[in-house]
């Protein structure tokens, strides 16, 4: 097997608000669209993103329905994690989740799309002995 791209997509209500929430704050631009359907990318995400209208006829009946709940999306930040909460407080995104830090060096928060998309912006630090 060749794998030679990634994605994740994900069942929103409204795909546009979706597609606007990440090109507005995190960068990400549409590489495709169409009527029910967007795909998102950034040269550095090393995926895309790509919502689908729930209901959509083209999905399997058992899948065209369920929401994208339960999911995480996970971004890891290599620059400054705290500046990219302040820029997103800054921007009006409300913070779900305040900035935490785990004993075994994961620091994180969180954000909610306005279809509920969890979004994680997380970076490693490694804890000193």
């Amino acid at each position: 097997m060749r794998i030679t791209s990634s994605a994740v997509s994900l069942n929103v209500n409204h795909v546009a608000a979706s597609s606007t929430f990440l090109t507005t704050h995190f960068g990400f631009r549409e590489e495709m669209a169409a009527d029910g359907f967007a795909s998102l990318t950034r040269d550095d995400a090393g995926m895309n993103v790509v919502f689908l209208w729930r209901g959509l006829e083209s999905l399997p009946e058992d899948q065209r329905n369920t929401p994208a709940a339960g999911l995480i999306l996970a971004f890891v930040v290599v620059d400054d994690l705290e500046c990219e909460l302040t820029r997103l407080q800054a921007e009006g995104v409300t913070i779900t989740m305040p900035l935490t830090a785990e004993e075994w060096g994961e620091r994180a928060f969180q954000v909610r799309d306005p279809n509920g998309v969890i979004i994680q912006l997380v970076d490693w630090k490694v804890p000193t002995s």
